[in-house]
Order: C-alpha cells, then structure tokens, then sequence
C-alpha cells in the first residue's frame, strides 16, 4: 500500500475546523478517487498540529488523486493553516489487529536511514520490532512507512485509547531501541495524537 500524509500546524483554537472539512468534504473527495483503501486524522489540540493520512492500492492511484486534493486542500485547512507539508510513504510493513475508535491515541516515531539500508530497517522492524509491539495491551494497529529515495518513514502505533498509548511508553520505548540499534536508524522525532478517524484498513 502506499499513503499520502498531509502534517499541518496553526492556531488551536481553529483546529476543529480544519477537522470537520476533513471529516466531510475531504472524505467525499477521497472516496471518490479509484484506489482509495481509507483514511486517518489525528490532532493535537494543546499544541495546534493535525496528521492527515490517506491510503492508496498504488502508487498511481495515491499520484492520480493527489492532483485532485492539491485543488481543495488549502480551502479544507482553512483557517487553520499556518504551515502545510506533505509526504509520500511506502506501507513497508502494516499489520491490524482490531478496529480503530475515535478518541484513541496514535504515536508516530519519524527516523531517518541510509536508503541503502531500506531493506535491513524494514526486515528489522518486521522480525524485531513487530512482536514486541504486538505484546503491548490496547494496540490497535502498526505500521512502518518509508521513503526509500529519501531515506525518511515513520512508525506509527495506534491505540484503542490514550490510556493504554501512555501505559505502552516504556514498552514501545524498549522495542525502538532495539529496533534503531540493529537497523542504524536515527529518529528524529517522537509525537503523540488523539484519533479523530481512522478506517480500518485491509491486511
């Protein structure tokens, strides 16, 4: 699979609006593109950041509709925009374990590797990373995200509340170390949301 992620930040009080244009107009764009799989947001309110994510059957189906979404995406984060970036990620690894809900939590750990090193991050998280992430109580869903160009992904653990994402700090934190540890990755960042949707998504 492949995602499409849209990362935007502004003032807090206007985030809830930015989130209801996702919620309904947005969703009807997306649900009309060929290759749709589903979608996530995800918001930190304190803070004033929202994580948008779309899921794609190819990478022509994730660039086709990209030239239909670049059209009304300013207009939908209006007026809560301040800075806007959007990343295209490979679904390298994914696994779902049961069915997401809103007001849940979402940990997103950004790293950086090598691209030559692309296999051996995926291959580790995959053999490593996975079962000890799988252990932990509440996680709904994981999946690892990669740039292979770039040597950029992200790890993201969604949870079925955000008690259980604060009780699985400790044990996530050990799986990362072990993970960056064996596939020389670097991370670069660690972020925390509230789940406002999330599909479920196949596989």
């Amino acid at each position: 699979m492949f995602v499409r992620t849209v990362y935007v930040t502004g003032d807090p009080a206007k985030i809830d609006t930015a989130v209801r244009a996702l919620n309904t107009e947005g969703r009807e764009l997306l649900e009309e593109r060929p290759g749709y799989l589903g979608a996530g947001v995800f918001t930190d309110h304190e803070l004033g950041k929202l994580l948008a994510e779309s899921w794609w059957a190819s990478e022509e189906a994730r660039s086709n509709s990209d030239t239909v979404m670049r059209q009304h995406r300013e207009a939908l984060l209006e007026p809560f925009a301040g800075t806007l970036t959007v990343e295209n990620l490979q679904a390298a690894v994914h696994r779902s374990l049961r069915v997401p809900r809103m007001g849940g939590g979402l940990r997103v750990s950004r790293v950086e590797f090598d691209p030559a090193d692309a296999d051996l991050f995926t291959e580790t998280f995959r053999s490593t990373v996975l079962p000890r992430l799988e252990t932990l109580p509440g996680l709904v869903r994981t999946a690892l995200l990669i740039d292979r160009e770039h040597g950029r992904g992200r790890v993201g653990a969604l949870f079925v509340d955000r008690a259980s994402m604060a009780a699985s700090r400790a044990g996530q934190a050990a799986a990362r170390h072990e993970g960056v540890a064996k596939a020389r990755v670097g991370v670069v960042s660690l972020e925390e949301f509230e789940v406002v949707h999330a599909d479920v998504l196949p596989g």
